[in-house]
């Protein structure tokens, strides 16, 4: 009987032992492998970070749906205030949306710009070139992008930096294989990952394949999804957040204005 007890006693021992591993098929992460319950980091919005408990899960990939016309790239504005931020300009050369922070009262000491505008545009000699659709310099452009997210990873190590695309939607209409934004986003997510930061990638709604867009959806941890409301006096912005990845979502629709930033509109606070 004494050898039997043994015997489940070991057992015990065993699985206890092996329970805080994850398997995975041709490997086990060992305990030290798998990332820990992360923090929260502040979106920059006081009201929203308030009603989130503090901000959103630190290491977050956040998807910004928004209507071109809703100015959503505000929110990106106000997040570079939180922390040290790369902010990849695809639209605009880099001084034109610092001079749109500015013009907000923001600081610029920490925002360093990855310019991909000046990078697809321009030739060497700043001469604007059309590329649009050029299938080599479409994978080019991919490339550049996930070779500096990888020096962002090697330069920062863990110090929580947000990315800020502005916008993603330059990538999902670039004429390459789908496999190459699913590449760039594979190497997004570990890069904020590893950092324990948080990267914002803005899409501009009806504007993609939307199948190509579910897919990146479902890889993003947050969703922010910004819709315009017409009515016959006025136009309201408002903002829900149906995702987020550890922590209950917000499904009400949060009405905001854009003055010195997002201001949430307390009425419809969701306290």
């Amino acid at each position: 009987m004494s050898e039997l007890r043994d015997a489940v006693a070991d057992g015990a021992r065993r699985r206890m032992a092996q329970a805080s591993a994850v398997a995975t098929i041709g490997k086990t992460l060992e305990p030290l492998d798998v990332a820990p319950a992360s923090a929260v980091k502040s979106t920059g919005i006081f009201i929203l970070d308030r009603n989130l408990g503090g901000g959103l899960p630190s290491g977050s990939v956040v998807y910004l749906s928004g209507d071109p016309e809703s100015m959503s790239e505000i929110f990106l504005h106000q997040v570079t205030q939180t922390r040290k931020t790369y902010y990849v300009a695809t639209g605009r050369r880099p001084k034109y949306v610092a001079q749109n922070i500015q013009g907000m009262g923001y600081d610029m000491s920490e925002i360093t710009f990855i310019d991909i505008y000046s990078e697809y545009y321009l030739t060497a000699q700043g001469e604007l070139v059309d590329n649009i659709g050029n299938e080599y310099v479409d994978n080019q452009i991919i490339d550049f992008m996930i070779y500096n997210l990888q020096n962002i990873e090697t330069e920062e190590e863990f110090n929580g930096a947000n990315i800020l695309f502005d916008t993603f939607s330059f990538f999902l209409n670039l004429n390459v294989n789908v496999g190459q934004i699913k590449k760039l986003m594979n190497v997004i997510y570990e890069t904020t990952k590893e950092l324990d930061g948080m990267t914002y990638l803005y899409g501009l709604k009806n504007t993609h394949d939307r199948a190509l867009e579910n897919e990146i959806i479902n890889a993003c941890d947050v969703v922010f999804d910004i819709e315009l409301f017409r009515s016959s006096d006025e136009i309201v912005s408002r903002l829900s957040i149906p995702k987020i990845r550890g922590m209950a979502p917000i499904t009400d629709m949060l009405k905001f204005k854009i003055s010195d930033g997002i201001q949430i509109d307390t009425s419809t606070d969701i306290a």
